[in-house]
Order: C-alpha cells, then structure tokens, then sequence
C-alpha cells in the first residue's frame, strides 16, 4: 500500500518560493510561543480551560437562541438541551478552571490508557505490516496515560498546557522547514 500523495500545482508551489520567509517567521513564533508554553503550562492550562468554557457558554447560548427562533421546527428540544447543556458545562469550567483541568486531564488519562492497549492489542494481534511500530506507539501512549493518572490530580495543572506546548513547537518546526524547502525550490 503506498501513501498518497497531495502535488501543488505550479501556482501553489511558486506561491509557497515567493513567500517561504513568511513560513519561516510564522514558524519561529509558533517555536518560541510553544516554549514559552512549556515554561508556563500551568497557566497554558488555566487558559485554555476558560478559553474552552467561554466557546461552550457562547456555543450553547447560540444554540439555544436557535432553538427559540425555530421553536416551531422538530429539533426544538433537541436544540434548547444542547444549548442549557453548553452554557452550564461552560460555565462550570469558567467558575472552577482548576476543577475543569483536572476533569479533563482525566479523561486523556483514560484515553491513552485505553488508546494505547487498544493499539497494543491490535499490533499483536494482526501482525500487520509495519506492527512493530504500532505496537511502539501503542505502548507510549499506554504509558503516557499512566503517568498521568499517576499523577493526577496534579497533573491537572501542565498537562493540557504541555500539550499544547508541545505541538506550538512541532508545528512550529514543521513551518520552518516547509519555508526552508520551498525556498531552496528551483524557479
């Protein structure tokens, strides 16, 4: 099985040599943003726990606005649930940020240990090509899970700002390169 592959065409490939220092610089900002969110994850985590509550405050209130605006269609109820439903959840994640973070941080400790043993298991199972590799990230993410919820609820406090940390700086990269190869394209 081979992996498909997406070509730009001529415009999209000249665009990207035109502007590669702009990969570049917004690549490098994304490398510093995401260190700096490695050095300060616990209040990465604190807001990004409100920036979520307040998305479901305003998402739920949206909601429920619609479901009163097209109260006579059949997804009225449907609708005004989702919407109570969004604004308290928020809203709890909004007056308790810390209690919210350690929630979260729990169900992705329930994830990667549910996740990773569902790839180990596969991997060993099916033998399918490239196995080893599966299995290798089935057990990383089995123990990332672990330590988490070894952890917790301590690590309530970084590991959502690590998270996001760690892929601000893998992005990051990813754009420096992109602009360092494009750049390096022939005319």
């Amino acid at each position: 099985m081979t992996a498909a592959v997406i070509q730009l065409d001529s415009r999209g490939t000249e665009e990207l040599r035109r502007h590669w220092g702009v990969c570049v610089v917004l690549g490098i900002a994304s490398l510093i943003l995401g260190t700096v969110a490695l050095g300060a994850s616990g209040i990465v985590t604190l807001a990004s726990v409100l920036f979520f509550g307040w998305m479901l405050v305003f998402g739920g209130a949206v909601q429920a606005v619609h479901a009163f605006w097209f109260r006579r269609w059949g997804g009225f109820f449907r609708h005004l649930l989702g919407g109570v439903l969004g604004i308290v959840v928020g809203g709890l994640l909004v007056a308790r940020p810390l209690a919210g973070a350690e929630s979260i941080t729990l169900l992705l400790a329930a994830f990667f240990v549910v996740g990773g043993a569902f790839r180990i298991m596969s991997a060993l199972a099916v033998r399918f090509p490239s196995w080893g590799w599966t299995l290798m990230s089935g057990v990383i993410t089995l123990l990332l899970g672990i330590i988490i919820w070894r952890q917790w609820p301590i690590s309530g406090l970084w590991v959502i700002g690590t998270f996001v940390g760690i892929d601000l700086i893998f992005d990051g990269w990813s754009l420096v390169m992109l602009g360092t190869t494009a750049r390096q394209q022939p005319a």
